[in-house]
């Protein structure tokens, strides 16, 4: 059984796929705290799904295209989640797993396209990705750096270009951290990092890096659930 915190239908609001719809199932459960995190809700509670009921439910959401299996850590579930992962494929969705790396990622099926959310120093979850998962990157997948100032993003410049990361993977992405209670405006003010500021930095240092932004942020209220 999965524990499950929702199944819903919305664009997909980051990574090199934002903008094409997308089911989103989020699981329950994570075993980090990252401080500017936007999915706190997911980390307790949810409900019991079978592998079969999930799958009915995002077929009944769309019955082809683009899902995401997101969290919490989903992989917190991987006897679970690898096998859902591998029953997605084979009804011909194209799947997409947002991970911190920090679980093993060897058994994810080669098909599925890992985003991999590597935590910065000022996410208060440090050193928490596992190196040996560098191993499993496939070409297709993406790496993805949430930044909060200057010292996250030198952290992140340096360890994609001390691990040639740009010719091992399909996108590294820049992500301005979004504040945790921002709700009402739907702009960048929101964001702890300025755009702005960060798309100069990455353009002076002709960093290997793609910027970018939430979105679902901007299309809805910040604090809206299910989007």
């Amino acid at each position: 059984m999965l524990q499950v915190t929702e199944i819903y239908k919305s664009l997909q609001g980051e990574s090199t796929y934002a903008g094409l719809p997308c089911v989103f199932v989020r699981l329950t459960g994570c075993n980090l705290r990252c401080s500017w995190c936007d999915s706190e809700f997911s980390f307790y509670g949810g409900k019991k799904m079978t592998r079969q009921e999930v799958l009915s439910e995002v077929v009944s959401l769309s019955a082809g295209g683009l899902v995401e299996i997101t969290g919490g850590e989903p992989m917190l579930q991987e006897r679970e989640v690898v096998p859902l992962m591998e029953h997605l494929l084979e009804a011909g969705y194209q799947v997409l797993l947002e991970t911190s790396g920090e679980r093993p990622l060897a058994r994810v099926p080669k098909q599925v396209i890992k985003i991999v959310d590597v935590k910065c120093p000022h996410s208060g979850e440090p050193d928490t990705f596992a190196v040996e998962n560098l191993e499993a990157l496939q070409p297709h997948d993406e790496l993805k750096f949430v930044l909060t100032d200057r010292s996250d993003y030198e952290f992140a410049r340096d360890f994609v270009l001390n691990h040639a990361l740009a010719e091992r993977v399909h996108a590294i992405l820049f992500s301005p951290a979004f504040e945790k209670d921002a709700s009402g405006s739907r702009d960048t003010s929101h964001c702890l990092l300025d755009p702005q500021e960060l798309a100069q930095w990455i353009l002076d240092d002709n960093a290997p890096a793609r910027l970018s932004l939430q979105i679902h942020k901007l299309i809805w209220d910040p604090a809206a659930k299910g989007v």
